[in-house]
């Protein structure tokens, strides 16, 4: 259930524990949601985007630096047509709903992952939310679209590659740092605290360089139960672990 993280800093809370700076979670559950009450699997991923708006805003309150929402991973596209059709419905229906809100909220809207396997209509609404949301300095909320943690790997040793090869870097100078600042999370605090809902107990291809010595929690609630106190619980939970980042 539990790993440990890249770093050992973190925001110091109310009685005694600590707020994760990094916050990544795998919402998982939206169909078995939908089915359990006899619905179709798009009112599942609408009971989701919910949550997900439920969850940004409590993750601000409670201090949290960087949320990064796995919203559509590259392994995604093996869905049916008609979901995923539904799915990018969806997103870009959250986008222009939620854009001037967030703003207002002083939250910073940020993407990682291959935008460009994305309609038009999609990446332009999330640069805009990107651009519209630059300058603000509270909560960094990370939406994770095409992605694929191997794919993300794979763009940096390319550009490391390409690197070597024009003589601009030398093989003895590649190190951990020569990776880091070329995944699409080089600009967010470390990971601390990564979660998956719906009781699965496997990464899925998510950031799996950054989960490196993040602390792993996988909590059984469906993503649109999962609410404020399911959040405030995972924090809770973080802040009494003992992080030794292989030093004892």
């Amino acid at each position: 259930m539990s790993g440990l993280s890249a770093s050992p800093a973190s925001s110091p809370v109310t009685g005694g524990g600590n707020v994760p700076r990094h916050v990544a979670i795998i919402m998982d559950g939206n169909g078995r949601w939908a089915k359990r009450r006899f619905l179709p699997r798009i009112a599942g991923h609408r009971a989701g985007a919910e949550a997900v708006r439920t969850v940004v805003r409590a993750a601000r309150d409670m201090g949290v630096q960087a949320l990064t929402l796995y919203a559509f991973s590259s392994e995604n596209w093996r869905r049916s047509t008609e979901e995923v059709s539904d799915l990018m419905g969806l997103l870009k229906l959250y986008l222009r709903r939620e854009i001037r809100e967030l703003n207002s909220e002083n939250v910073r809207l940020r993407t990682i992952g291959d935008l460009s396997g994305l309609g038009k209509d999609l990446v332009a609404l999330a640069q805009e939310g990107v651009e519209a949301t630059k300058n603000n300095t509270g909560l960094n909320f990370v939406l994770a679209l095409n992605y694929g943690a191997q794919d993300e790997m794979l763009r940096a040793v390319r550009d490391i590659a390409s690197q070597v090869a024009a003589g601009t870097l030398s093989p003895a100078d590649i190190d951990h740092a020569s990776i880091e600042t070329r995944l699409d999370t080089r600009d967010l605090p470390p990971l601390d605290l990564l979660i998956r809902t719906s009781g699965e107990r496997r990464l899925s291809n998510f950031l799996l360089w950054q989960a490196a010595y993040a602390e792993l929690l996988f909590v059984d609630t469906l993503w649109p139960d999962f609410d404020r106190k399911a959040l405030a619980d995972a924090l809770s939970d973080y802040g009494t672990r003992e992080r030794r980042f292989g030093g004892r």
